[in-house]
């Protein structure tokens, strides 16, 4: 395997480990906790004129109690910590981190900005496959691997209503500022996907299904609806937080990489165009890549997940046996996680 430099390991982490501290330099008012069903999350109540308003700010952790206690301290410093971040990413360029392509990464940026991820939309694909290789610290092997024209950002129809907050800005504003226009869907009034006109960049929304069909559903939060699909909750289950790096850098979130991993595994199996497509075969290919280092640095993680989605049932065996009778390293690979 190809590592990256300690160098650019080091300003990785430092550079995620500030932006998620950077969260809470929006706070107006006074946080405060609210439990909604099993989880708790973190507000911000403050007024404008004679209204009481709350924005979202994270679900509870450690890391965002601790952040949040020193919220005023980090807003004092804002202008210093963001020169500190385009420093690093100074950094991460310099030591040929492979990073997004321009349209990629400021799209993402808007998004951000207008609350897509803080509102718990997880970016998947291969768009998100290109962050791994800062994440685990290895170069991807292939470019063939992370070449994509679409953007794919999936969220749970539960968690966009629990968190009783919405976007800063309308996103079909945000797509319309870049040249996207809505791509007609059966239903006039429901739109899931966005095509720039100037190009071929497709943009969807996605969220899990829990019925035998696959109909699209609202995500409120984000103001779109989303087309569900099956075995995505697995996917977006447990995200971790990631790093675009454009600019003084974008904070986002990301599959689990042992995750993505089975799960293309099990997509690959049940593409439209067939098992032996080019998406299907870059499904496998992806899926070995994070196999064979998530094997080597983090074999507890991959093999907890494996087993997971092989409990769940006859279906989800079938569609993974069918790719790894593709894969027999792979397969080797997994069947030595004991």
């Amino acid at each position: 395997m190809d590592r990256v430099s300690p160098i650019a390991e080091t300003a990785y982490r430092d550079l995620l480990r500030m932006l998620a501290d950077d969260r809470v330099q929006s706070i107006q008012g006074t946080p405060f906790r609210q439990k909604r069903g099993l989880k708790t999350y973190w507000y911000d109540k403050y007024r404008i004129g004679n209204e009481v308003q709350q924005t979202y700010i994270g679900e509870d952790t450690d890391d965002l109690r601790a952040a949040i206690t020193r919220h005023k301290e980090l807003q004092a410093r804002q202008k210093e910590r963001k020169a500190e971040r385009a420093r690093l990413i100074r950094i991460l360029r310099a030591e040929g981190m492979t990073g997004l392509d321009g349209a990629n990464a400021s799209l993402i940026s808007a998004l951000a900005k207008a609350g897509v991820f803080r509102l718990g939309g997880t970016l998947i694909g291969t768009v998100a496959f290109r962050l791994y290789e800062a994440e685990l610290g290895v170069r991807l092997s292939s470019d063939q691997l992370a070449q994509t024209r679409d953007l794919d950002i999936a969220s749970f129809t539960r968690l966009s209503l629990a968190l009783n907050d919405t976007v800063s800005e309308p996103l079909a504003k945000v797509f319309s500022d870049f040249d996207f226009a809505p791509v007609p869907s059966l239903d006039r009034h429901v739109v899931w996907k966005w095509k720039q006109t100037r190009s071929d960049l497709l943009v969807e929304f996605l969220t899990p299904s829990s019925e035998d069909d696959e109909r699209v559903q609202d995500l409120p939060a984000l103001g779109v609806s989303a087309q569900a699909l099956h075995h995505l909750n697995f996917l977006i289950a447990s995200p971790i937080k990631a790093v675009v790096t454009y600019r003084s850098g974008v904070l986002i979130q990301i599959p689990a990489p042992e995750r993505y991993a089975i799960h293309k595994l099990i997509v690959a199996d049940r593409r439209r165009d067939g098992p032996d497509s080019f998406k299907s075969r870059k499904d496998r290919e992806q899926a070995r890549w994070l196999v064979r280092v998530l094997a080597e640095d983090r074999p507890d993680e991959l093999a907890e997940v494996y087993a997971n989605a092989l409990s769940r049932g006859p279906k989800w065996r079938d569609r993974i046996e069918a790719s790894l009778k593709r894969l027999p390293d792979v397969r080797e690979r997994l069947d030595t996680l004991g």
